[in-house]
């Protein structure tokens, strides 16, 4: 869970949870009493990359945090003053020692439990695996083998296994969590089956 913020920035005094109007009508969020500085609480963003080789396998890793069989894609924050380009080229490099040639966006997915929004991209690279500290153990595994998790980087990882003419597989990311993935993020949908949108008549 993400840390909740306790104390103004501005003044030090504990913060309250208050209601007040917005443009959206009464909203309640951790604001000071003392100052009327609010904390919004926005996400942060984390840059996700499905990483392909020249063979057409997707690297997954695993975090020394994690238990062991539980592989991911690699993660991690934006740095001020970089792109999301640039930096998921940086985290790429920082964590596996392999050189991005060539990038595209997936999408954007949200991670409400951590507060966070994932950006994910497809990169192609070139060069041999050297794992950071932060990271134990990988594998490279076809678009056939790999199984998605429904989770935001698990729909990113399924946008790619479908770019390659194959029905992604779904299954838990950890033990004992619902191997399903969500109906209203997969499968996609266009526009005019997805009951969350409205489709505007020609003109």
């Amino acid at each position: 869970m993400h840390q909740e913020m306790r104390f103004c920035p501005c003044c030090a005094t504990p913060l309250q949870w208050m209601a007040q109007q917005e443009d959206s009508g009464l909203k309640e969020r951790l604001r000071c009493p003392s100052c009327d500085w609010t904390h919004w609480g926005n996400p942060t963003p984390v840059l996700a990359a499905v990483v392909e080789n020249d063979q057409g396998e997707v690297l997954l890793a695993r975090n020394a945090l994690w238990q062991e069989g539980v592989f991911g894609l690699i993660t991690g924050f934006m740095e001020a003053g970089e792109s999301p380009e640039a930096g998921i080229c940086r985290e790429v490099l920082e964590e596996t020692g392999l050189r991005t040639k060539a990038l595209r966006m997936l999408g954007a997915w949200e991670f409400l439990r951590m507060n966070q929004v994932l950006i994910a991209y497809h990169v192609r690279v070139e060069g041999s695996v050297q794992l950071s500290p932060e990271l134990v153990e990988f594998r490279w595994q076809t678009a056939q083998q790999v199984r998605c998790w429904p989770s935001g980087t698990g729909y990113a990882l399924a946008h790619w296994v479908q770019s390659k003419g194959i029905e992604p597989q779904f299954g838990a990311f950890r033990p004992g969590q619902s191997p399903e993935p969500d109906p209203a993020k997969w499968p996609l949908q266009p526009w005019a089956e997805d009951a969350r949108f409205m489709v505007a008549p020609p003109l």
